[in-house]
């Protein structure tokens, strides 16, 4: 019989194991893209992360007969637990083999560990918080995820309900083909034109002159915009100026639209070039060349993933947000994009979500949320669909 057992990882060579298991569980899988390895270690707490300023993380691993076979993060969020009045604890960073003793006994283990901090509810996969990589893919399995989206094995979604983990929010990709831009833009262009006159909106593209300040702006609409978001907790100031140093390189100003009234910024979108082949072919190494292949003729690049449109609360029921895209749609013609994804979009964003599926855009692929313990009776139920 083999034997299965969980451990705390506390040792640097356990680190390096738990960090690496995923390029075993992968290997024969076309479909996985490897995280840029830097950016994981951080988010792991590995290397220096200002969320883990406010959180806690313990790392679990799974070893068969001595060989790593799962691994699991738990985390205390303790921003999100203030925000709600709740005790829950999240799971993030999540791999298991196909084997349901493993991943049982691993999230025994995270369960024990936040129980000791006297919380009861769990809520994941989450890595670490809804500001980064959040869900277990549950429809979509053929291609691989586009840039800065989870990816996983169809069975983890087994492996989560047989344990007694029940959905709390489902999170879908959205995805359009140029083709639909001519259709698209028909239905929308009135409606962008009437809200542009209506607020006398400006409309522009991020001024990479002062990329700091105009970054921060986006950080601040977008932690403004989703206060009513179902388990959003804004960003601290040090996370926006982490986040704001690694996207300075990766935004291509010609994806960006910033809406102004008054010559004050209201709304934000920006998109992200679907990098993940590249990442893939430097396997998530940035050094010592792999950043310099990343970043090379991004013109080559036709995919984008529009990540984020974000309007102030005061505005957001006047169609400030197709505006935005309308201002993007041009750009993105002469740049040569052919595809875009509008991930993620949860279930309960009403807006968003139907605004997409009016314009025919596509849902390719869902994204799970399953939370663990007594039913959610706090402020997060009522976004609930």
């Amino acid at each position: 019989m083999s034997q299965i057992e969980v451990i705390p990882v506390d040792s640097r060579r356990d680190r390096k194991r738990f960090f690496n298991l995923p390029w075993d569980l992968y290997a024969d899988d076309p479909n996985w893209i490897p995280p840029i390895r830097l950016v994981q270690k951080e988010l792991l707490n590995f290397h220096k992360h200002p969320f883990y300023n406010t959180a806690e993380v313990r790392h679990f691993m799974a070893l068969k007969d001595g060989v790593p076979c799962g691994r699991v993060a738990a985390i205390v969020n303790h921003a999100h637990n203030d925000r709600y009045d709740e005790k829950r604890g999240f799971l993030g960073f999540f791999e298991c083999i196909d084997n349901q003793e493993a991943a049982g006994k691993l999230f025994d283990a995270a369960r024990e560990w936040l129980g000791t901090k006297g919380i009861d509810q769990l809520r994941g996969p989450i890595n670490p918080s809804l500001n980064y990589e959040v869900g277990l893919l549950i429809e979509g399995f053929d291609d691989p995820p586009w840039f800065m989206m989870t990816y996983n094995k169809p069975y983890y979604q087994r492996l989560f309900e047989e344990y007694g983990f029940r959905k709390s929010q489902d999170l879908a990709a959205f995805w359009g083909h140029v083709d639909m831009l001519e259709e698209i833009t028909q239905k929308f262009n009135s409606l962008s034109q009437t809200v542009v006159e209506r607020f006398d909106l400006k409309l522009r593209r991020m001024d990479v002159k002062n990329f700091k300040y105009e970054i921060e702006t986006f950080l601040d609409i977008y932690n403004k915009s989703l206060v009513s978001t179902w388990g959003f907790v804004p960003m601290s100031d040090a996370e926006v100026a982490k986040q704001a140093a690694g996207m300075k390189q990766m935004i291509i100003p010609e994806l960006t639209t910033v809406a102004e009234v008054d010559g004050k910024p209201v709304g934000t979108m920006f998109g992200l070039l679907d990098y993940n082949p590249r990442i893939k072919e430097i396997d998530g190494k940035l050094f010592p060349f792999g950043f310099l292949k990343l970043l090379r003729n991004r013109k080559g690049l036709k995919k984008v993933r529009l990540i984020s449109t974000n309007v102030l609360p005061e505005y957001q029921s006047w169609g400030v947000g197709i505006a935005l895209v309308a201002r993007l749609v041009p750009d993105a013609l002469a740049w040569g994009l052919q595809e875009a994804e509008f991930s993620w979009v949860l279930e309960s964003n009403h807006l968003s979500y139907r605004t997409l599926v009016k314009s025919g855009a596509k849902i390719t692929k869902k994204y799970r949320v399953f939370d663990y313990g007594p039913p959610d009776t706090t402020v997060n139920a009522k976004y609930m669909p």
